[in-house]
Formats: C-alpha cells, sequence, structure tokens
C-alpha cells in the first residue's frame, strides 16, 4: 500500500466534505460494499471528514435523513427491482450530490460508476473505488453484464481518481485502460473473542464444532457444492452454519435453502448481525469460501482475524491474501472441497497457530491504515485537480506501485 501523504504533514484547511454512493445503507446492511463504506466512513469522519452515506430507501430502517455513529444517513428512493435499483439510485444521487457540492464524490462498484461522466459533467470530483468485476457474476443477464462493463469502463476513463480493493483489480484496469489505479485493500478490526454464546445455542450449534461460510445467498457464492461436500463427508460431531440472506428472493436461494433444510447436520441461520454474527464466527470450528468471483473478501478476512483455520476457492482475488497452498481447492471442485474440510477438521489448530492468523491480517489489513490511503487519494485531488477539466483529457500512466 503505497502512502501518497504521510500523516502529520496535511496543512490545515477546512474538513473534507465527502458523499460516499453506490451502496445499499447503513448500519446492519449485508454485502461486502456496505461493510467497507462503513469501516472507512467511521474513519474518515473520525479523523476530520464530513461524511454523508446516500442509502437506498427500501435497506434502511429510518427514511429521513439522520446521523448515525457521526455520519449523516441519506435515504434517496430506490426501486426493488434488481436490474434497476442501483442505476435509478446513482442517478438520484448524483443530482443530490450536485446540489449539495461536496469536495468529493466517491462511488463504490462499477454499475454505479456508469454514472461518472454525468458526475463529471455536473462538476463534480469523483473517485471511484472498483469492488471486483462483477460483470463475472452468475446472476447477471447479457443485458446487465454489458451494462456493468459500461460502468467499468467510464468509472476508470472519466473519473478523477481510481482506487481497486486488489493489486489483480489494479493490475488489470491499468492495463485495460492505461490508468493509475490505487489499490487499497479492504480490512479487518480485530476484536476481542466474546464468551457469549446464545447464537450457538438458538441454532444447535457446538463451540469448535461446526463449519460456517457468511455470505449473500447469490450464485457466485457456491453455497450448493459446500452443502454438498459437507454431506458427502462430514466429520462425526459437525454441523454446517450458512449464514447470510438474499436481497431478493430467486431460485438459487431457494434451492440453497431447501438443500440446506433437506442434508442433515446443515443449518441456514439467514442473515446476522452484531453480536450473534461475532459469536457464530469467533466460535466456529472452521470458515470455507467456496466463490467463483471475489473482490477482496472481508468475510475471508474477517475469519482470519478470528484466528479461524479457512478453506477456500483458488480464485485470484482468494489467493492474493497468500494464504499456504493447502487452504485453496479448485473452485467448482466438490471432492477436492470435501477431503480440504475432512482434513482440517481432524487437524489440531495451536493457539500459536491461531494467534499468528490474528496478527498477520490484522497487520496487512488494518482499516485505519486504509482509511489513511484513501483519504490520501481525496487530498492530492483537492489539491491538483479541475472540477470543470475537460472530459477525455486523461493519458496513460504507469503501473501501480505493489502493496
Amino acid at each position: 500500500m503505497r502512502r501518497l501523504i504521510k500523516p502529520g504533514q496535511r496543512k490545515a484547511r477546512r474538513p473534507l466534505k465527502v458523499m460516499m454512493l453506490g451502496l445499499r445503507g447503513l448500519p446492519r446492511v449485508q454485502g461486502g460494499v456496505e461493510r467497507h463504506v462503513e469501516e472507512l466512513a467511521l474513519r474518515l469522519a473520525r479523523s476530520g471528514c464530513s461524511v454523508e452515506i446516500l442509502a437506498r430507501g427500501p435497506y434502511v430502517e429510518r427514511k429521513d435523513p439522520h446521523r448515525w455513529r457521526g455520519l449523516v444517513v441519506t435515504p434517496l428512493p430506490s426501486p426493488r427491482a434488481r436490474s434497476l435499483e442501483a442505476v435509478v439510485h446513482t442517478l438520484l444521487g448524483v443530482v443530490h450530490a450536485a446540489r449539495r457540492g461536496p469536495d468529493i464524490l466517491h462511488i463504490h462498484a462499477v454499475g454505479p460508476s456508469l454514472l461518472v461522466p454525468l458526475a463529471r459533467a455536473l462538476g463534480l470530483r469523483v473517485v471511484v473505488t472498483h469492488h471486483g468485476f462483477d460483470y463475472d457474476r452468475a446472476k447477471w443477464g447479457r443485458f446487465a453484464k454489458v451494462a456493468l462493463r459500461l460502468g467499468e469502463w467510464a468509472g476508470m476513463r472519466f473519473a478523477n481518481r481510481r482506487i481497486a480493493v486488489s493489486r489483480v483489480i489494479a493490475r488489470t484496469m491499468n492495463t485495460r485502460y492505461g490508468v493509475l489505479v490505487d489499490a487499497v485493500p479492504n480490512g479487518v478490526t480485530p476484536q476481542p473473542q466474546p464468551s457469549s454464546m446464545a447464537a450457538l445455542r438458538q441454532f444447535g450449534l457446538t463451540r469448535r464444532r461446526y463449519v460456517i461460510t457468511v455470505s449473500r445467498l447469490v450464485p457466485e457464492k457456491r453455497h450448493l457444492d459446500l452443502i454438498e461436500a459437507f454431506a458427502r463427508g462430514a466429520p462425526e460431531g459437525w454441523k454446517l452454519a450458512i449464514v447470510g440472506a438474499a436481497d431478493h428472493e430467486d431460485n438459487y436461494s431457494r434451492m440453497v435453502l431447501a438443500a440446506a433444510e433437506a442434508t442433515p447436520g446443515v443449518v441456514a441461520t439467514g442473515f446476522q448481525s452484531g453480536l450473534a454474527l461475532r459469536e457464530l464466527m469467533a466460535h466456529a470450528g472452521l470458515f470455507v469460501l467456496p466463490s467463483s468471483h471475489e473482490g477482496l473478501p472481508i468475510a475471508l478476512l474477517e475469519a482470519l482475524a478470528d484466528g479461524l483455520p479457512v478453506i477456500a476457492s483458488d480464485i485470484p482475488a482468494n489467493r492474493e491474501i497468500g494464504l499456504s497452498d493447502a487452504c485453496y481447492f479448485p473452485v467448482g471442485d466438490v471432492p477436492a472441497l470435501t477431503a480440504a474440510i475432512a482434513q482440517s477438521c481432524a487437524s489440531f489448530h495451536t493457539d500459536a497457530e491461531r494467534d499468528a492468523s490474528r496478527a498477520r491480517v490484522g497487520r496487512e489489513y488494518d482499516w485505519d491504515l486504509i482509511a489513511v490511503d484513501t483519504r490520501a487519494v481525496y487530498e492530492t485531488l483537492r489539491e491538483d485537480e479541475d472540477p470543470a477539466a475537460i472530459l477525455g483529457e486523461l493519458t496513460p500512466l504507469p503501473r501501480p506501485s505493489p502493496r
């Protein structure tokens, strides 16, 4: 992670006004982008920034603008149609930002980035964070995939500054579009291990005797592979906890819930947050992420921060975290996943191994440092960018340096 401006070297100036757009909402809204924005925005606010979150109305409890932990949360209308909600909400968000005039409009994910040219035309300074190749997700049809690719192009081509949550994404964008993209990863916040186990009792789980996966119920997370692998070779006395829900119920989510109900030892907990989620994660015996698509998986980082043994598919986003080869299996290979689960559950994981995992991930994926680097991007933009710059003046820049 390159340090663009060292802490303590900034000149005293008025607080940055930042708006964030592209997430569903916060707090307690499931999703990697939502978690990323929550952790980042809270730290930016503590550092003196004025941060406003533009949320999608159906996903937040309060429908009026309100404050939450130092952030301003402004719900805007959004249809609950999967193909329309992001673009409609982003359009309204860009218009809202143009009226309010923040120093920075920070747009998250490639779908909402489709509106970056409009934001620039309205005089806004725009930072885009690329969270993953969303057009590779199995849930999208042909038209949606084309729109998402156009969003990626528009974000990379017309944003004032670009961030990617992994080095893989940053390198790909640099090669594909010839622009500089700062690799600023997702992170974790190490937390004390909870002593309470109410959530375990609620779902019939025994400490250190269950496998857990945490994600939305979407096809690229490949829950069915995990359920089948567990059914083939479930260690005696172990259970599988599937934590998460679908934003929009569909055939896939119904198939996952039906398979969970039909498979002995599998428990579907639905969406969990707060202390219940902490208990379920911290007391698990093994975390598994069998997905075919990720940006940089926060859930996997959080499992490592809890010292859990982990198994993940061998896609580039998971490989970037740098686990041992024994922790990876070929995506979609159910027999290999079955064998990996059996081997991990039969192994004894020492406290020293768990502590080493916690220390490494806490050191390399520290949200506090991530917030410093993100603010550094904002500050360079405030220093040297003219919001009235003519669109299309971008020129190829060097590849980003490795983190």
